[in-house]
């Protein structure tokens, strides 16, 4: 891939909408593949006032950093809140419900951000304020479930 293919400036990005309901909202634009990354996946972001772009979750596999670019917010964490603001970096370790996060736009100004994170094959997601699980993997592997939906080991066989 030629040098040129590698840099991408945030102006030259197309930002896909995605919403859900009252809560979700936000536009972003997977940087990563776009620019060939093969082990570390990286977006830009950019959640309107009010709202937030995904779920409270913590991840298994997967460790998450995130540097605020623009404007500010709040933080969940674990059992924590605080503010966030430009220039702050977060990381998000992997681990379970005390790792927990989910950035939400509190101000009355657009809130951009850039995450990065390792791509691993396969993730277990915990989901504290729904009580799911998700397992995600190569291929399309995507599956929720709740513990109380949970089979034995040796079901079926």
């Amino acid at each position: 891939m030629p040098i040129n293919d590698r840099v991408v400036n945030i102006d030259e990005l197309t930002l896909e909408h995605t919403s859900q309901g009252d809560k979700f909202e936000s536009r972003s634009a997977r940087v990563g593949p776009r620019l060939g990354a093969k082990d570390l996946g990286y977006s830009y972001d950019v959640l309107p006032p009010g709202k937030t772009g995904c779920p409270f979750h913590s991840h298994r596999a997967e460790e998450e950093m995130f540097f605020i670019i623009r404007g500010s917010g709040l933080l969940r964490y674990g059992d924590e809140t605080r503010k966030i603001r430009a220039g702050d970096f977060i990381c998000c370790p992997t681990g379970g419900p005390e790792t927990a996060h989910q950035i939400v736009n509190d101000s009355d100004a657009a809130l951009e951000f850039i995450s990065v994170s390792t791509m691993m094959p396969a993730e277990v997601c915990e989901y504290p304020d729904s009580g799911k699980i998700g397992a995600f993997g190569d291929g399309g592997v995507r599956h929720l479930t709740r513990p109380s939906q949970a089979l034995d080991y040796w079901d079926g066989e």
